[in-house]
This record gives structure tokens, C-alpha cells and sequence, in this order.
């Protein structure tokens, strides 16, 4: 599953100060967030540009991992930068700067930060997680839009859809929609929404929870469409359920159409809200400052 996505750099230096930062990643091409022996990760090039900034090595750990070729709108992240660093008594927009800089080569960007309390942690201290799935209902392939939507040729039944997922809110047991490798201790998990909606010849579903098990997501989002195009019932949604079997279960949907939307955390821990960040406005802070 994707979300911009949530991440951690830890550094092992005495005075330092921690920022949260907003990431977007295109994840074409991508082996996905975790660090892996082969292949680029939203991981590995994070902490290979922050070692170029800083020299120091970092450990950064995400609010949760992506798999390979799912996209992030809100993964967030955080990192606790050196005091004594000439970006860090500066305006957030020249740490920004300084990532997208060495990012510019890949799809991956931080596109905000702002000083966080020290026991913030973007994993741990996340109590919303929100995914979309884009769903391209149309006979022809996309073209703009290749590897960002699942593409689905046979019109989709919104209705029956809504009406086979309305089993799944609420706390499951949810081991028919998550893979055989989930490594995850238990299988019980709260959905607390699904929301579908169209915008022209795309289907959009949004999921809501605080935490997901491995690919559930993408499986909820496969059975789902196999309800909306005629190959099952909706009551079918609930024998699955029930039946605590992956086998029973429709396919896991490709990852091209996930995206981590969002990260939520307490608001004594982080302002949801976050800035947007201009050219230009660092000048403006200067002064302010000063």
C-alpha cells in the first residue's frame, strides 16, 4: 500500500534539533520504501542524500512501508538535524532545497518541514493512515497516467460495491486480505472508513484506519471490484470475511493505483496543516528573525 509518506532519520549527534518533513514519491521504478540489496528505495536515496548534506550516516525509518510501485501524496517523516548546521538556523525552504537538489534525478521529494517536539516519531506516533485507489474505467489504456491507475475495461457498479464493503468497517479479523508474508502478529485491525467516489472516467476509493497489514489495501480494493463488475455479490464480501482464508479473497490489485494520501498525528505532536512553502519566502523569514 501508498502514501506523501512518513519517515524517521535518526542521528547520532548530541545537539541537534528534529524537523518532520512531507515526502511525495512517484513509485515507478522504485523497489518500493523499505531498503533493499538491489533496486532504488525511497529509503536508501533519502538517507544517501542526507548523508551528502550533513556527513553523518542516517537510519530513517517511514510511517510505514510502501510496496514497490505504490505512489505517496503524504508520507511524513522525521529527522533530527545538527544545531550547529548552517541550514538549521535558516528557513525551512533551504532544507527543502537541499533534499530536492540531490533528489532531482528520481521521483521522490520533500515538499515540506518544520520543527517538530523531540518525542515525535513518524511511525509510532501516527494515529491515522489514509490510502486513495485510482480506478481508470475505460476501454482504452491510459496514456498520462500509465503506471499511476489501475486500468479496468468493464463499468463498475458503485452501489454494489459500497454495499459489499459495508462488513468490513469496524474490527476484524482480516486475514483473508492481507498476504501470506505479512509479518504482522495479529490480524486484527479497525477500518474506520471506506469512501468511493468518480471523477469522470475514474473511480476513486478512499480508506481510513490507523494501521493497515501487509497489502490489505490493494486485496480490499481487488474483491471489491470483482463485487462491482458483476463476478460476485455483495454478501459474498462477508463469507470472505468470515472465511479468514486469503484464498477466498479476490486479486491483490496492482500497486500502480495506491497512493499513501495522508499521515495524521496528535496536535500536540505535529500541526496537520502543513505550510506551503514558496521561493522567495525564506528572505521574508530573515527579516522576521532578525
Amino acid at each position: 500500500m501508498a502514501q506523501n509518506y512518513l519517515l524517521v532519520i535518526n542521528l547520532e549527534i548530541e545537539n541537534k534539533t528534529k524537523y518532520a518533513l512531507l515526502i511525495e514519491y512517484n513509485g515507478n521504478g522504485l523497489v518500493g520504501w523499505q531498503k533493499q540489496d538491489v533496486g532504488i528505495s525511497v529509503q536508501g536515496s533519502l538517507e544517501k542524500v542526507a548523508k551528502q548534506i550533513f556527513n553523518y550516516e542516517f537510519q530513517i525509518q517511514g510511517s510505514g512501508r510502501t510496496d514497490a510501485g505504490v505512489h505517496a501524496l503524504g508520507q511524513v517523516a522525521h529527522i533530527d538535524l545538527p544545531l550547529n548546521h548552517r541550514l538549521t538556523s535558516k528557513h525551512p525552504f533551504h532544507i527543502i532545497s537541499a533534499f530536492n537538489a540531490l533528489l532531482k534525478d528520481t521521483g521522490i521529494r520533500v515538499i515540506s518541514a518544520k520543527p517538530v517536539k523531540e518525542q515525535f516519531n513518524a511511525r509510532f506516533s501516527a494515529i491515522k493512515r489514509h490510502y486513495k485507489y485510482r480506478i481508470l474505467c475505460r476501454a482504452a489504456p491510459p496514456g498520462i497516467d500509465k503506471g499511476k491507475v489501475w486500468h479496468c475495461r468493464k463499468k463498475l457498479n458503485i452501489k454494489l460495491m459500497k454495499e459489499g464493503v459495508e462488513c468490513l468497517i469496524g474490527k476484524h479479523d482480516f486475514t483473508s486480505f492481507r498476504t501470506i508474508k505479512c509479518q504482522a502478529k495479529s490480524p486484527i485491525r479497525t477500518l474506520d472508513e471506506v469512501i468511493f467516489s468518480r471523477e469522470g472516467e475514474e473511480l476513486i476509493i478512499k480508506v481510513k484506519a490507523k494501521s493497515f497489514l501487509h497489502s490489505q489495501v490493494r486485496i480490499i480494493t481487488g474483491t471489491i471490484v470483482k463485487i462491482g463488475d458483476g463476478s460476485w455479490k455483495p454478501h459474498d464480501m462477508e463469507t470472505i470475511l468470515n472465511g479468514k482464508n486469503r484464498s477466498l479473497a479476490g486479486p491483490t490489485a496492482p500497486p500502480d493505483g495506491l497512493y499513501l494520501e495522508k499521515v495524521a498525528y496528535p496536535d500536540d505532536l505535529l500541526d496537520n496543516d502543513w505550510p506551503l512553502i514558496y521561493e522567495g519566502e525564506d528572505k521574508e523569514y530573515f527579516l522576521k528573525s532578525h
